[in-house]
């Protein structure tokens, strides 16, 4: 499952090299043995992504708005300007964490906001702060043939805030190649998502058939998670002409508060710009 029970970070730092592991760690990740043990079978691993929908949906529908918390951080870390008059897509809004919180420190921002699951944006429109003349929302499944309703060359932001690491890897540079479309010449992509050798990882791996393939686990509600390394975002970014302006993990040594214990989490950060 999620972090529901990972409190505040207490330390944080950056870095564009990735967390050194322990032998035992690295045992856990690689090991023959560990990784016959961690395989889900193909078939099973088919089911999840044909049904990638119904999880996130039925993820929603289980802990509606009362998850994660919303998420202040962001004028901070991508140095928003908050006068200036902008468009942001928000790709995999859940329920409004991201975004609610922009609508108050962002008065002249006008949001598109989509998800895979119809019950989050449900839960998007039904918030108090809910606004038809500032917020667009729709169900959107990125990983389809289908292009994003939004006009090409339009929108001067696009944040991805633990969304890519959902997505089969197959599939991420078709999603990143239509936010390139979308976004205005000199416009921004805004992200953040899970780094390679996070605790999560680990939890994962040391459970039976929770390895799809290489850093990409599901959970046991039937979710997945990708952990990336800069070395492979990269790449994916060079591939859709993405200038790179800003990305580094960032480490927090966080504390569980249900099992009393202090752990490494690991997110890669970053900002790019379409050229």
């Amino acid at each position: 499952m999620t972090d529901s029970n990972i409190s505040d970070a207490i330390q944080s730092s950056r870095s564009n090299t990735e967390r050194v592991i322990t032998a035992d760690e690295h045992a856990c990740l690689y090991s023959p043995e560990q990784q016959e043990r961690q395989q889900v079978p193909v078939f099973k691993q088919n089911l999840f992504d044909k049904n990638a929908q119904k999880y996130w949906d039925q993820f929603y529908k289980r802990n509606t708005n009362n998850f994660f918390k919303d998420r202040h951080w962001t004028l901070r870390e991508f140095n928003i300007d908050p006068n200036e008059s902008v468009k942001l897509f928000e790709v995999g809004c859940g329920v409004g964490n991201f975004l609610f919180p922009l609508l108050t420190e962002l008065p002249n921002l006008f949001i598109y906001a989509c998800d895979f699951s119809p019950t989050a944006i449900d839960l998007v429109r039904q918030n108090a702060n809910y606004d038809p003349e500032r917020i667009q929302s729709f169900v959107c499944d990125l990983t389809a043939d289908s292009d994003i309703p939004i006009e090409e060359n339009s929108i001067d932001f696009c944040s991805m805030i633990f969304v890519l690491s959902a997505i089969h890897p197959e599939k991420m540079l078709c999603v990143l190649q239509k936010i390139h479309r979308i976004l205005k010449p000199g416009g921004y992509l805004l992200f953040r998502d899970y780094g390679l050798y996070d605790h999560a990882m680990f939890r994962f791996a040391r459970q039976r058939q929770h390895k799809l393939s290489e850093n990409f686990y599901v959970r046991q509600d039937g979710t997945r998670a990708y952990f990336f390394s800069i070395e492979y975002l990269t790449n994916l970014l060079n591939e859709c002409q993405f200038q790179i302006d800003e990305l580094s993990y960032v480490f927090k040594d966080t504390v569980n508060v249900k099992e009393d214990i202090c752990v490494p989490r690991v997110f890669l950060q970053g900002k790019f710009q379409k050229k």
